[in-house]
C-alpha cells in the first residue's frame, strides 16, 4: 500500500486513490457530530452560492458551515461541534460548506473514492482502509482555508499513517503541539464567540466515533454517507 501525505488544493487535485480529505479543525469532525446527531443527509459544497441556491429551492434544508471560521449571513449554524443543537439536526438534509475540508472534496477530483478525515473517526478510517485494501491512499491536509498547512491536519495525516504501518503514534504529545500551534485560537478569549474552546476538545475526542463519512453522489450533488466500521 503506497500512503502519501498531500497540503492543500494543490494535494487534493493531485489525490489518486483511496483519498481521505483531512479537516480537523473542524469541517470533518462537525460533520461527524452532526451525522450522529441523526441528520438525514449531509451535502459538502464549495462554492457558498450554492449552499444559498440549494436553500432558496429547499427552504427545510438547514445551511451549517463558515467563511473566515464565522457563520455567514443566512445559515443555521457555523462549523463549530459545540454549538449544535441536536433536535434541530435530526432528521434534515444539512448543506455545509466551509473554507477548507468542503474544498477539498470539490477538487478531488482524480480520487477513485473520499472519506472525510479527523480524529474523532480515526480509527475507524484506518479499518475502512484495511477493509478496502487501495493500492493508493492519498491523505489530503487542507489546512488553514486552504492557505498553509495546519498542525492538527498534518498530525492526523501522520496518525493514520502510523496506524496504517503498525507504527506507535504518542497522541498526548500531538495534542500539546497542536494546542501550542495552530490550535492556539481556541484559547483566545476574543474569539470564544465562533471559535470556543469547547470546539478544541471535541474535534480531538480521539475514536469517538465508529464510522466513515464517504463521498457519493445524487442528482448531480456530492453527499456524505455514514458507513459504520
Amino acid at each position: 500500500m503506497n500512503i502519501k501525505i498531500l497540503q492543500l488544493l494543490d494535494g487534493a487535485r493531485d489525490a489518486n486513490g483511496l483519498t481521505v480529505i483531512i479537516d480537523v479543525f473542524r469541517a470533518f469532525s462537525t460533520a461527524c457530530y452532526v451525522s450522529d446527531f441523526g441528520a438525514l443527509k449531509i451535502i459538502p459544497v464549495g462554492d457558498i452560492h450554492v449552499s444559498y441556491l440549494l436553500k432558496e429551492q429547499n427552504p427545510e434544508f438547514i445551511l451549517m458551515g463558515e467563511r473566515n471560521e464565522q457563520k455567514p449571513p443566512g445559515f443555521d449554524f457555523g462549523n463549530s461541534p459545540s454549538l449544535l443543537d441536536r433536535e434541530k439536526l435530526e432528521g434534515k438534509t444539512i448543506v455545509h460548506t466551509t473554507s477548507s475540508g468542503t474544498q477539498g472534496i470539490a477538487n478531488a477530483v482524480k480520487a477513485n473514492e473520499i472519506i472525510t478525515g479527523s480524529f474523532v473517526n480515526a480509527g475507524a478510517i484506518v479499518r475502512y482502509i484495511h477493509r478496502q485494501q487501495p493500492q493508493t491512499v492519498s491523505l489530503v491536509c487542507m489546512g488553514y482555508a486552504c492557505e498553509y498547512p495546519t498542525d492538527e491536519d498534518t498530525l492526523c495525516a501522520e496518525y493514520i499513517k502510523n496506524e496504517l504501518n503498525n507504527i506507535p503514534n504518542n497522541f498526548t504529545e500531538m495534542i500539546e503541539t497542536i494546542q501550542r500551534g495552530s490550535g492556539a485560537r481556541f484559547f483566545d478569549p476574543e474569539k470564544q464567540d465562533w471559535s470556543p474552546k469547547a470546539d478544541f476538545d471535541l474535534c480531538l475526542n480521539l475514536n469517538r466515533f465508529n464510522f466513515v463519512l464517504k463521498v457519493e453522489k445524487e442528482n448531480n450533488l456530492n453527499y456524505l454517507r455514514k458507513i459504520e466500521i
